[in-house]
């Protein structure tokens, strides 16, 4: 088998175990927020491993690749935002594109950076810690973004819920207004699943860097 061939075979078998651990992961209730969203078992981690063995511009084309995979399993709810008699319909056409474009294609090809380290840190498995640290930040960021621009109007109706009325959600609504209270939404509710995404992810990264053939191609 050339360089090329085990390239694309190798990245191939890492997006299917990506896919596969997002899916079942989707499946476990506890691992789902009630809003939509979640966090999975290092699902992420094949695509950062992908980018430490062969660069971050084969990472990024990686990271593309499995963004289109997430919009086709998450057909229902991408389908969604497109249908004007839907409870999550944006609005507009436009919008409903943005929204994919940030949440889905940016959000999961920005994984491709997770390599980005492979050159400057020695230390084989310090450099896929960062890197998955990074990467998923840099997830975690984008979501931000778009929670935002798109889904910022739901702070008050969200921090006034059951589970959160009289106490945190109380303080939340008292401290915070318009912009402020939007950009606290956003980094709350996208911190609930992103925040244990990475912390898992880095420590899973620890033991799997350590298997010899993930190695730097």
């Amino acid at each position: 088998m050339n360089k090329k061939t085990k390239r694309l075979t190798t990245s191939a078998i890492m997006i299917a175990i990506a896919i596969t651990i997002a899916v079942i992961c989707g499946f476990i209730p506890f691992l789902n927020l009630p809003f939509g969203g979640g966090f999975t078992i290092a699902s992420m981690l094949p695509i950062v491993l992908i980018s430490y063995m062969y660069g971050i511009k084969w990472g990024l084309l990686t990271g593309l690749s499995y963004s289109v995979l997430q919009m086709i399993i998450s057909f229902g709810t991408v389908q969604a935002f497109f249908l004007p008699n839907d409870d999550n319909y944006m609005g507009s056409v436009g919008a409903a594109i943005a929204i994919c474009l940030l949440d889905y294609i940016v959000a999961y090809t920005v994984l491709g950076l997770g390599g980005v380290f492979r050159n400057t840190v020695k230390n084989k498995t310090l450099a896929i810690v960062l890197g998955v640290i990074l990467a998923l930040s840099l997830r975690y960021i984008t979501h931000i973004i778009s929670g935002y621009i798109f889904f910022g109007a739901w702070a008050e109706w969200f921090f006034s819920q059951d589970g959160f009325y009289g106490t945190f959600g109380d303080t939340v609504l008292n401290t915070f207004t318009g912009k402020g209270l939007s950009w606290f939404y956003s980094i709350f509710y996208n911190g609930l699943y992103m925040v244990p995404e990475i912390i898992i992810t880095a420590i899973v990264s620890v033991p799997v860097s350590r298997i010899p053939y993930v190695e730097k191609n």
